[in-house]
Order: structure tokens, then sequence, then C-alpha cells
């Protein structure tokens, strides 16, 4: 069943297992660290570095895209490696109290046509059949979205955010709340899939702006925070499902963790029950307590998938958070990357923060992870 779901999600991954310690640095390259990076995107007046992906009319050769909020005025708009500025007037425009970025023509902001979203079925190495029936969604391996991705800084006037967001509740992680409070070290073991392998993060290719994906986001933030040593082991692996998780439970109890983040859900949509997944991830907890009693958990409940990918049942994203929240108690904690993500899609398309068009995040949405998950431990 579990080789079945492997080969069904088709899924291009990255495996890899990695353990971090403070002192570390796992690459000559540095990502510029900086705390409002990782502050709650839906808390404050500005949001820094969203992404979006500007689409042309192929009539009037003008490129459009939205923002998450009512733009009060834009800070910065670069190229999504970081190091190219566009200019207000000569490379876009925008107006008060909207949400829409338009590119004049001649601006020099990378801009697709629609059909450029898409590959004739059956030319790529997996097949990913838009739901229309019309070609299959461009997959990309690497960063070939965030090469067609802008990053927009700009401020905004105070919005509800409509679906729900996380709150801090220092009952809820209480010992990993404690620990990092006290700057005493902190360790933490990641299980999950590719997400959490940080797919289609920009570091993973050695290419700028560098930055690592959500777990390593996670501890270099805690770390800068509370200035607790925190010890991270990711034990992840691409294109793996709850029903894999149960059988690492060995591994996550040598890391010896106060805090296990299981996060799975993605690969399990392609049929797994909301029961199933529920019982999968109830026995990876009872499992690791029964060695690691004072362990406490971080449960994610997956962002969504390209709801335009035919091959993942997109009702089951509800489903899974939904029996996740039931599994809560003190000292189980739920990461909602689902509401999240179902809030971000009501406003723009999926193509805007994707990493591979189909079921990852691009450094953008691997700091609303970081952020979800932080937010959690932090009451600031």
């Amino acid at each position: 069943m579990f080789k079945r779901l492997m080969i069904t999600t088709l899924l291009l991954v990255i495996t890899f297992q990695i353990s971090y310690s403070k002192a570390e640095e796992p690459t000559e390259h540095k990502w510029d660290y900086a705390p409002e990076l990782l502050a709650p995107f839906w808390e404050g007046s500005i949001v820094y570095g969203e992404t979006v992906l500007f689409i042309k009319d192929d009539k009037t050769d003008e490129a459009k895209a939205s923002v998450m909020f009512p733009v009060t005025k834009v800070l910065t708009i670069r190229n999504s490696a970081g190091d190219v500025s566009y200019e207000e007037g000569r490379d876009y425009r925008w107006e008060s109290g909207k949400r829409e970025i338009v590119l004049p023509v001649g601006s020099r902001i990378v801009s697709h046509l629609p059909a450029d979203m898409r590959r004739p079925a059956g030319s790529q190495k997996h097949r990913l059949t838009h739901r229309d029936g019309n070609g299959e969604i461009f997959f990309a391996g690497q960063l070939q979205y965030a090469a067609m991705q802008t990053c927009i800084t700009y401020q905004h006037e105070p919005v509800e955010w409509e679906t729900p967001v996380p709150q801090f509740d220092a009952q809820a992680l209480p010992r990993s709340v404690g620990k990092l409070s006290s700057k005493q070290p902190l360790s933490i073991v990641v299980l999950g899939d590719s997400i959490s392998t940080e797919a289609n993060a920009s570091l993973v290719f050695d290419s700028a702006p560098f930055q690592p994906g959500y777990p390593r986001l996670l501890q270099r933030h805690l770390q800068e925070k509370f200035g607790s040593e925190v010890i991270l082991t990711n034990l992840s692996v691409g294109g793996t499902a709850t029903g894999w998780g149960v059988g690492q439970v060995g591994k996550v109890v040598e890391g010896k963790p106060d805090l296990v983040i299981l996060a799975f859900g993605m690969n399990d949509s392609a049929g797994v029950s909301s029961e199933s997944y529920q019982t999968n991830t109830r026995k990876m907890i009872e499992d690791i307590r029964k060695q690691l009693p004072n362990a406490e958990f971080v449960l994610v409940a997956s962002m969504l998938g390209n709801r335009d990918w035919t091959t993942l049942k997109h009702e089951l994203f509800p489903k899974y958070r939904d029996a996740l929240k039931e599994l809560c108690e003190p000292g189980i904690a739920l990461a909602d990357m689902t509401s999240i993500w179902t809030g971000i899609l009501e406003r723009k398309q999926d193509w805007d923060q994707t990493g591979n068009g189909v079921n990852h995040p691009n450094d953008f949405g691997h700091r609303i992870y970081a952020q979800v998950i932080a937010k959690l431990l932090d009451s600031n």
C-alpha cells in the first residue's frame, strides 16, 4: 500500500537527513537572517518579501498579480534572488487600498503568459494532469518557479486574517517553552515528508538568497530570539506518509527530543483516510512517549497542494487538520498550515508561493511554516 502511494503521488523528492547544532554552518553561504522575516505575516502592518508571479494579458501585454493585503505603501520590489531592485513607475504601479500590482509595458520585472504555466500532456517526467484536462501543470524540480516569482515588501492597513491563525498558549508546550525561556538547550526532531526536507528552498540548490527551509529557519529563529541552543535533527524523507512515520519511532527516540514535529499529509492525501491518518499519528505519539514520556509534539496540518492537480484528494486536507486537532492536549499543539494556506489561496494563486508547481512551498512559504510553528513557542 505504501509503495503504491509513493508511486501514485509522482513526487520528485529530495531525501536527506540533517542534524545541526548551533555552532555548525551547513554551507559557506549565509542567509541574511532578520527577525522581521519570521514575524507572523498576519500580525502588524508590513509584509516582508511576499512572493507573486505576474501573469501577462496576451492581448494588452500588461501583467498583474495580487498580494494578500490592501497596499498603502510599496517599500521594495525585488527578484526572488534579492539582487535586483525595481523602480515604481518604470517597472510597476499600484493604487492605495488595492491588492493588485500592475506591470506596465516595458517593465523589467519578469512576467509570463498563462500558457507558460502548462506543459503538453506526457511531456514531463511526472504526469501532472490539469483538472480541466488541458495539458499538465508545469512542474519544477529545482528553482524554476522562484526564477519566475517576484518579492514584494509593503505596508498595509491592519486587516484581520479571516482563517484561523496560531495563538501562543504557555500551557500547550510548557516544557519546551520553559527551556527556551530559561535559555536551556532544546532538542527538536522533525519527522515528515519532502516539505520538511526543505524541498525547493533556495539553500538546497545553493542559490541566492540561500534561505534554508522551515526546520532550520525555526532553529535559527528560536536561537536568535531566546539565546538558547537548539539542536535540530531532521529525519524527514521525501515521498513519505504517516504509515512510514510509524516505523521511524526508534530513530526519533535516538535523538532524545524535547519537542517532536510531525509533519505529514501531502502524500497521505493521495488516498489515506482521515481515520487512518489520525490512527497513524496517534501511534507515533504513543510509541515515542513510551520511551520518552516527557516529549512534546507539534502536529503540522499540511499546506494545500495545487487544487488543479487531480492526483490529490483535496477534500482530505481539512479532515486531516480536524483529526490532528482531536489529538491536541497539554504537550501536543497544532500548527495549522491548512487554514493559513486556505486563506492565502482565497486571495492569490497557487503559483504565487509554490516551489514546484504542485505540492512544495517556495522560500516565502517555508518562512510561513516557520512563523506558524514559532508562534506556538513564542509569546511575542
